[in-house]
């Protein structure tokens, strides 16, 4: 392999990667969006979320230009980035709309999420354009140049949002004065309007919507591994505060064993990742070790002991027996373990 080849096909590499992080961030400007009133910040999503997906585009185009027709090995392995991408973030669009404890943190913990996201990018078209620059590919370079400049507004957008976001945490959970307003958030409106549309055509309900896209994003948690490498990326660079266990910092070893089977896998692999990068301890790494595996099925760590039943009624024997399993070893919720023993009696 000559040298331009060699060039061409680190090009392709780093437009690849690129690439891949747009694609995952549509996913996750969405589900930033559903949960966000309407004002300034969510205007602010949503109009990334218009440059986002061009991005895409752009880049997809400039690949098809770079490789015309050429490795079939690479342009496998920017697909794969690109799935996996997307796979990540769809599995954390449910754990989006749970974190936090009210309206307002949770907007707030996504701006802070969406701050270090840009400037990942901003570093990653950084580098792709010094690179394109270096061997000579000014055509790379500029669009480089170019969406690093949407991605620099953006960061600089959220920087500035910020401020008013914390304001509002300590009006909510200080001063006891509330501002989120769940009925006019992006998931709030969409509804309204799939709702309007849907009676006009079939009659169907904004709720079945709802439930689509919740589907889509536990069927994600199929991908191996996604929930675990999403909890090790999320404590990689946690604070304590974003721990889903309070005052984790506080508590003795003893105290944080007994709580760690009430976490998901997503928050298991925050808390051990956190862990390592602090106290280290044995202990606490052993027992989140013995709670890793496979949930039941996609989503299950999210739901209610009413969902669960509800979707044990009819399984057979073997998967019944993982509920009961997984369920011991975690949240140990009565309802549900009774619910697989009526079950297992009645095969």
């Amino acid at each position: 392999m000559d040298k331009a080849e060699k060039a061409e096909q680190k090009v392709v590499q780093y437009l690849n990667e690129a690439h891949a992080t747009e694609t995952g961030l549509v996913r996750v400007l969405q589900s930033q969006i559903a949960m966000t009133p309407r004002g300034s910040y969510r205007s602010a999503l949503e109009k990334h979320l218009r440059e986002t997906r061009s991005h895409a585009e752009r880049l997809e185009q400039r690949i098809g230009e770079v490789q015309q027709g050429g490795n079939p090995v690479q342009a496998g392995i920017g697909l794969m980035e690109t799935v996996l991408s997307q796979a990540f973030a769809l599995s954390k669009t449910p754990l989006d709309l749970l974190r936090g404890s009210g309206g307002e943190e949770k907007v707030l913990k996504n701006a802070k999420d969406a701050a270090a996201s840009e400037a990942l990018e901003i570093a990653t078209y950084t580098a792709l354009e010094r690179l394109a620059q270096s061997v000579g590919d000014d055509t790379t370079a500029k669009l480089a140049a170019s969406i690093r400049a949407d991605e620099e507004r953006m960061l600089e957008t959220v920087l500035r949002e910020i401020p008013k976001l914390t304001d509002a945490v300590v009006g909510s959970h200080v001063r006891g004065e509330g501002s989120y307003d769940a009925s006019k958030t992006g998931a709030a409106d969409a509804a309204r309007q799939t709702g309007r549309a849907a009676g006009r055509a079939a009659g169907r309900t904004a709720r079945s919507g709802a439930q689509t896209a919740k589907t889509t994003a536990r069927q994600a948690r199929r991908v191996p591994g996604v929930a675990r490498a999403e909890g090790q990326a999320k404590g990689a660079v946690a604070s304590q505060e974003d721990l889903p266990i309070a005052r984790y910092a506080e508590l003795t070893v003893d105290e944080i064993v007994v709580k760690l089977p009430e976490l998901s896998q997503v928050d298991l692999g925050k808390v051990d990742s956190y862990e390592r990068r602090h106290d280290n301890r044995s202990t606490v790494r052993d027992r989140i070790s013995s709670l890793r595996g496979d949930e039941p099925w996609p989503g299950y760590d999210e739901q209610t002991v009413a969902d669960i039943r509800a979707a044990i009624g009819g399984v057979d024997d073997d998967r019944a027996k993982q509920v009961r399993a997984y369920e011991r070893a975690h949240k140990n919720r009565t309802g549900v373990l009774e619910a697989t023993e009526r079950e297992l009696a009645s095969a």
